[in-house]
């Protein structure tokens, strides 16, 4: 899936040159315009990156009534121009597209940053009927993804006068962040960040709304969510678990000696909130109060969940490769979601099977502290 789409500014989402129009500045392209409103309705960002002054973005989103997310103007070349974009952001090479009217200026992207998909205006008017444009689910938080980046923009900048520590920070921000068991209403936002998370994704494969109802009406498993916000904004629902408890018999539920969360996301607009750090914590301490003595994060290793995995290992947990291609997903027999079927461990690539390691941690040990801006309910 596409996340963020690059746009060059002249002869792109201008008709004409910003620097070469003297007093009477280029209109709006009108092809281009409406790709990028159609495209943000569906929750993509949208960046420029352009050989022009700072007043040429500022001009582009006055014409196209649009803010973007992210801008860099000036002299240098685009694939830096991009590569900056996308540290701002925080979103994967492979999750942007670049549009640039110049063959010459596709070609250096191209070459720089090979996962970024380069395309011409005219390409434009096609993609957008892609797969890779089209979100199969579209939700609320996607909707606002844009003006929420916005959001994200105004904390940077903040957070970068601000004297104290990080923690001290999010208090002054008045975070808030609320893990709750999982409604059904919840089903359609947990799917979709199982298809568009990748940096903090356990899994493989994106889980389906009906695994994920499944999974709800299961007696020893939990669906859980997180929600973030502060007084910048509502992030609305970033994050979410599957927990299996223990397993069923006879109609009773046998409580667990060991958690295994066969499923941990975390949306990238709360890197650096604090959150992933705050689900942890409170699955260790939910965990031991509900009588067992380990909790278990089998987690897929590839290039994009790094973050993830250093946040693992942050919180006490410990890793153990797992032989590819087996189905080490789960402790359980029960796996109602199909979330332990070692199909489900093929690269989605075609590549073959991946590497799981199994992260534990005992609850034995001391456990990380649960932040006082954090509210949970749940088991």
């Amino acid at each position: 899936m596409i996340k963020c789409v690059v746009w060059d500014i002249d002869n792109t989402l201008l008709d004409g040159v910003y620097l070469e129009s003297g007093q009477r500045l280029p209109a709006a392209d009108p092809a281009m315009t409406g790709v990028l409103a159609e495209l943000a309705r569906r929750g993509l960002l949208h960046a420029l990156a352009s050989r022009n002054p700072p007043t040429a973005a500022g001009y582009v989103e006055q014409l196209t009534g649009h803010r973007f997310a992210a801008a860099q103007c000036g002299w240098g070349s685009k694939s830096a121009a991009i590569r900056r974009i996308i540290a701002e952001l925080g979103v994967a090479a492979d999750a942007v597209a670049f549009v640039d009217d110049d063959a010459l200026e596709r070609a250096e992207v191209s070459f720089a940053l090979p996962q970024v998909m380069v395309l011409a205006p005219e390409d434009m008017a096609e993609a957008v009927s892609w797969p890779a444009f089209s979100p199969p689910v579209l939700t609320e938080e996607a909707r606002r993804r844009g003006e929420l980046y916005l959001t994200r923009r105004l904390r940077q900048e903040e957070a970068k006068a601000f004297g104290g520590s990080r923690d001290d920070f999010l208090r002054y921000c008045q975070t808030r962040v609320v893990i709750a068991a999982a409604g059904t209403a919840d089903l359609p936002r947990l799917h979709e960040l199982s298809v568009r998370t990748h940096q903090f994704n356990s899994a493989v494969a994106p889980v389906s709304e009906d695994a994920l109802a499944e999974l709800l009406a299961a007696a020893d498993h939990r669906v859980m969510t997180v929600r973030l916000a502060d007084r910048y904004g509502d992030d609305g629902l970033v994050g979410g678990c599957v927990i299996s408890t223990g397993r069923a018999t006879a109609g009773a539920v046998e409580p667990g000696r060991c958690w295994d969360v066969p499923l941990l996301m975390m949306s990238c607009r709360a890197l650096g909130r604090g959150v992933i750090d705050a689900l942890l914590a409170w699955l260790c301490r939910a965990a031991r109060r509900a009588g067992a003595d380990l909790v278990t994060v089998p987690c897929v290793v590839n290039s994009r969940n790094v973050p993830l995995r250093i946040a693992l290992a942050g919180a006490g947990f410990r890793a153990e490769t797992a032989a590819a291609g087996t189905a080490a997903v789960t402790t359980t027999a029960a796996d109602p979601g199909g979330l332990a079927d070692p199909g489900g461990l093929a690269d989605p690539a075609g590549s073959g099977p991946v590497k799981v390691a199994v992260y534990a941690r005992r609850l034995d040990e001391p456990l990380p502290d649960l932040p006082d801006w954090v509210t949970a309910s749940g088991p």
